[in-house]
C-alpha cells in the first residue's frame, strides 16, 4: 500500500518532472520491486557514467546545474531514493526504510538501467548508500567524487550531532522525536541547511527548501526520516568497512569539500588522504550544500580528474 499523493505532493511531482529544468536533461521512473524510482540522466549512455546520489532532504534536483554542465563527456544518472524527491514514498509497511535497503534499491536501479561501470558522486546520505554499493561491487567503481560524504568518526561534529546521538543511545522516543521536527522540517530549519556556511546565503535559491519542505511534509514522511535518522548509527558502524575498501581497491577519488559544513567537518575529508592513494583533495569555502554556490567550480574539477584518470585506464 502507498500513501496517496496529497495536492502538494502531486505539485512537488510536477516542478521537479519540469522540462524548463535543464536542455538535455530527460526524466524518468523505474519500478525497482515495484517502488517507482525517478530518475534524471543526460548524456550519451556510451560516454563514462557518473552516478549521483543526493543526501538529506534533497532529491536529484541537487543536481540539475551539474546534470547539464557535465552531459557534453559524461553520462550521468541522478535517482531520487524511495520517499525522497520525486520517487513513491511507499508505506513502512511495504518498503524498510533503512540505508542497507536503500543502497539494495538503488543498486537495483543501475542493473536495471544497465550501469555497469561508474564514477560516484557522494554526498551526505549518498555517501553511505554508495558505500554500500562499492564494497559490494568494487569491480564497477571506475572513481569516486566526494563533497561531504563521511566515513570517518572524526567527520562527524559532535556539537551539531548531539541531538542525533543521544536518540542512537537511548533509542527512539516519540516524544523526544518531536522536539526535533522543528529543526529539521520547518522551511527555517531546510533553509538553514542550505544557506549555512555560505558566502552569500542570499544568493542561494528558496527553490531547495521550498520543494523539501512539500516533500519532507506528506503524511507519515517525519517518521520514516527520523528512523532514517536513528538508522545512521549503523553507517558510523560500518567506516572501518569501507576504509578497507578503499585501502585495498584504491579508487581514485576527487574530493571536493565543503569546510564550512555544520555536519561534517574538514577532519572527514582529510581521513580519505590516508586510506587512498590517488586522492585530488579541494576544500572549498562554502556550506554543505556546495554545488548551490561553487557548482561550476566542482564541474571543472570534475571534467579535469575524470580526463586523466579514465584516460589513463583505458591506456592500462
Amino acid at each position: 500500500m502507498k500513501h496517496t499523493l496529497t495536492a502538494a505532493g502531486l505539485a512537488l511531482a510536477s516542478l521537479m518532472t519540469s522540462p524548463a529544468f535543464a536542455g538535455d536533461v530527460q526524466v524518468g521512473y523505474e519500478t525497482v520491486d515495484g517502488v517507482k524510482i525517478f530518475y534524471r540522466e543526460a548524456g550519451n549512455p556510451e560516454n563514462p557514467a557518473i552516478v549521483l546520489l543526493h543526501g538529506f532532504p534533497s532529491s536529484s534536483h541537487q543536481y540539475r546545474h551539474l546534470l547539464d554542465e557535465l552531459s557534453d563527456d559524461y553520462y550521468l544518472i541522478a535517482p531520487d531514493y524511495p520517499g525522497f524527491g520525486a520517487s513513491d514514498f511507499p508505506s513502512p509497511d511495504s518498503y524498510t526504510y533503512t540505508f542497507d535497503n536503500i543502497a539494495e534499491t538503488v543498486d537495483t536501479f543501475l542493473e536495471q538501467k544497465g550501469v555497469d561501470t561508474f564514477s560516484m558522486y557522494l554526498q551526505d546520505y549518498g555517501a553511505p548508500v554508495g558505500f554500500r554499493i562499492a564494497t559490494a561491487h568494487p569491480e564497477r567503481i571506475e572513481t569516486l567524487i566526494i563533497q561531504n560524504g563521511n566515513a570517518y568518526e572524526e567527520g562527524v561534529n559532535p556539537e551539531t550531532w548531539a541531538p542525533v546521538t543521544h536518540l542512537w543511545e537511548n533509542g527512539r522516543d516519540a516524544e523526544y522525536e518531536q522536539t526535533l521536527i522543528p529543526n529539521i522540517f520547518s522551511v527555517e530549519g531546510l533553509r538553514w541547511q542550505y544557506t549555512h556556511g555560505t558566502r552569500n546565503p542570499d544568493g542561494i535559491l528558496p527553490d531547495n527548501w521550498l520543494l523539501d519542505h512539500q516533500a519532507m511534509s506528506r503524511p507519515g514522511m517525519h517518521d520514516v526520516q527520523l528512523g532514517l535518522i536513528y538508522d545512521y548509527r549503523n553507517n558510523v558502524a560500518k567506516y572501518p568497512e569501507w576504509q578497507a575498501y578503499m585501502r585495498e581497491h584504491q579508487p581514485p577519488a576527487l574530493i571536493v569539500w565543503a569546510k564550512n559544513d555544520a555536519y561534517f567537518p574538514v577532519a572527514g575529508a582529510e581521513g580519505y588522504q590516508r586510506d587512498l592513494v590517488d586522492v585530488d583533495y579541494n576544500i572549498l569555502d562554502t556550506g554543505h550544500f556546495a554545488l548551490e554556490e561553487d557548482g561550476d567550480v566542482i564541474a571543472l574539477r570534475i571534467r579535469n580528474f575524470l580526463s586523466k584518470r579514465l584516460s589513463q585506464a583505458d591506456r592500462n
